[in-house]
């Protein structure tokens, strides 16, 4: 599979022990930095196109998904929703990680570097690349309504204040 990365200054370090293991695991890594410490860079561009390269892999075929780091991982979560057909989650422990692929088919997720160690970041990664999709009804159902209001605007059938 391949895994989109991106962070900022603080998950600098994170994303180069995370790229060894995932690479040890036979994943394809994609870094989209940054490529050097900087203390006062800026996360949106680098999560950014780490959700564009998943979401272009994906619309050719190609198994992939993305991680996004940073302090607490929030910016970097929004910065990745940000890209038309990212679902992106914020993940913190083993069911977080695994229901953010199970029941949201989430192809994004992103960790708050600040708040685990690598090991518990690594663990949250490893949860999410294998857990698949359900496929259930229900599942399937609400993620196409998130995509057609994303498209659209609307939800068919159903009350969106706009």
């Amino acid at each position: 599979m391949r895994i989109h990365i991106g962070t900022d200054h603080a998950g600098l370090d994170f994303s180069r022990t995370i790229t060894e293991h995932l690479t040890a695991a036979g994943h394809e890594v994609v870094d989209h930095g940054p490529a050097s410490y900087d203390p006062l860079d800026d996360y949106p561009s680098f999560c950014i196109n780490a959700a564009h390269g998943v979401v272009q892999d994906q619309q050719a075929g190609v198994e992939a998904l993305g991680v996004v780091f940073g302090g607490s991982g929030n910016g970097e979560q929004i910065a990745a929703n940000k890209v038309t057909g990212v679902r992106a989650a914020l993940v913190w422990n083993e069911a977080t990680a695994k229901l953010a692929r199970e029941h949201n088919d989430a192809n994004v997720i992103s960790i708050g570097a600040r708040q685990h160690t690598v090991e518990e970041a690594i663990a949250l990664i490893d949860w999410f690349v294998a857990e698949p999709f359900s496929f259930e009804e229900r599942h399937v159902r609400r993620i196409a309504q998130l995509a057609e209001y994303e498209a659209t605007g609307f939800i068919a059938g159903r009350s969106v204040d706009a």
